[in-house]
């Protein structure tokens, strides 16, 4: 065959692979919107509850609320054992070969997991509190409440039904379920301020948008796949999950570890901050990590909208070259997007915190440049972190998240004895870049072998 022949024949081949790469990147986009949708919504709201209860409460109180409700998801996070990605990686599967009853054990397999772990973790951070608290500088009125504030953790026990309404591509009903915490927080808020009541009452209305979050996840992936699997919800023909999904066990265990230790950093650092310089201090640095969110949200949900579509690309067969491009072009234009929230943070910072939470606040506008900036950089994780789960290959993720949170999280109390709050700026930077080049390089090295 001469040249010509092989041209012809490649260039059609590769002009395929690009057109499916698009559709990949156009489908995981259109996920990423209809959840962000959601998020826009839920933000805006959130926007509006911090204006309201940092100027109510103050740097002291305010740092309270968000130390009580940081201690319970990081006791969360310890010991949760979401399911999402191995029903979506192993419902793929199923739904593939059209097998329903596969599906309804898998789904069954998870909530039990799930839930029991969550039972696990609401009686850990009940039994903690008093050991716990007093470290923490927790007032008496915060310190009575705080073990019921325990059933909390429920706003995070949900990623069973979470993961199948992805598995469905239902990311309108995700977008819709991200509105349940904000509305809540924001009515009791408004509640308690007209009311004139204080710290207790917050501590209440959080309590409470967590518990509904759970309830309505749940009401929601019950009603789907009620409709969709029927009997083989109710009554799965018997099968034994662990043989007819290869390697769940070790899947499950090792995206569990990637996922408490990518987001350990994020929510003990709040800890540390006020274990060594107190409530205040854990209070500004809220307000300062506010501005971040409007990246780290779309970033997280960015990473899960990809991981359905990976998987499907893996077990088309196509986890080398075309899981690379859409990745890559994933990546690129999620970085391209966050280009203006930076630009914006970075050349108002002041002008940012004193809209968000006052004058009280301004304190928090230094360490707010360096967070978006530690924001931006680790845009990339999440995505690559799905990308080594897809390829079968999540204790990579857990390695590289490992080693960073290690390094710099272990640094955190002498940076902050050193250089106060800019400490934690310095520290969640470090963790950011280092963490993100090992992703980027183990994801681009897993999938050469496909």
């Amino acid at each position: 065959m001469g040249p010509s022949a092989v041209l012809s024949a490649t260039a059609p081949a590769d002009a395929s692979s690009r057109q499916k790469v698009r559709g990949n990147v156009r489908r995981i986009f259109s996920g990423l919107g209809l959840v962000l949708g959601g998020k826009a919504g839920a933000g805006l709201i959130s926007l509006a509850y911090l204006f309201l209860a940092t100027r109510f409460l103050g740097p002291e109180e305010y740092g309270v609320l968000v130390l009580v409700h940081a201690y319970v998801t990081t006791v969360c996070g310890v010991i949760e054992f979401p399911a999402w990605q191995a029903i979506v990686r192993y419902g793929a599967e199923a739904a593939a070969g059209d097998d329903r009853h596969r599906l309804g054990r898998l789904l069954r397999f998870g909530a039990v997991l799930e839930l029991s772990a969550g039972l696990l973790a609401i009686a850990s951070a009940f039994v903690l509190v008093p050991y716990v608290g007093p470290h923490l500088g927790w007032p008496p009125k915060a310190m009575a409440f705080a073990p019921f504030y325990a059933l909390a953790v429920l706003g995070s026990v949900r990623s069973t039904p979470a993961g199948y309404l992805q598995l469905l591509g239902r990311f309108d009903l995700l977008g819709v379920h991200n509105l349940v915490q904000p509305v809540v927080r924001l009515g009791g808020c408004l509640l308690v301020i007209a009311m004139g009541w204080g710290l207790k009452s917050f501590l209440v209305v959080w309590m409470l948008a967590a518990v509904l979050e759970f309830a309505v996840m749940w009401a929601m992936g019950l009603w789907l796949a009620a409709r969709e699997l029927g009997p083989a919800l109710r009554r799965p023909d018997a099968g034994r999950v662990t043989q007819e999904n290869a390697g769940v066990w070790r899947f499950m265990l090792a995206t569990n570890a990637d996922v408490t230790l990518s987001e350990f950093a994020g929510r003990a650092a709040p800890l540390i901050v006020g274990w060594v310089l107190g409530p205040a201090a854990a209070g500004l640095l809220a307000v300062a990590q506010r501005a971040t969110v409007i990246i780290a949200q779309p970033a997280q949900i960015l990473g899960n909208t990809a991981y359905a579509e990976l998987a499907h690309i893996v077990a088309a067969g196509q986890g080398g070259r075309p899981l690379r491009r859409t990745l890559m072009r994933v990546v690129s234009i999620a970085l391209l997007a966050t280009v203006p929230v930076v630009l914006v943070v970075l050349a108002f910072p002041a002008f940012i915190v004193h809209l968000l939470a006052g004058s009280r606040f301004d304190a928090a506008a230094a360490p707010m440049v360096l967070l978006v900036l530690a924001r931006a950089v680790a845009l990339v994780a999440p995505a690559c972190s799905s990308a080594l789960a897809a390829l079968g290959q999540p204790s990579r993720s857990v390695m590289a998240n490992l080693f960073a949170s290690l390094v710099f999280l272990g640094a955190l109390p002498l940076l902050l004895e050193r250089y106060g709050l800019m400490g934690a700026a310095y520290q969640a930077l470090g963790q950011a870049i280092l963490a993100s080049g090992l992703l980027v390089m183990l994801v681009w090295r897993s999938s050469l072998r496909h």
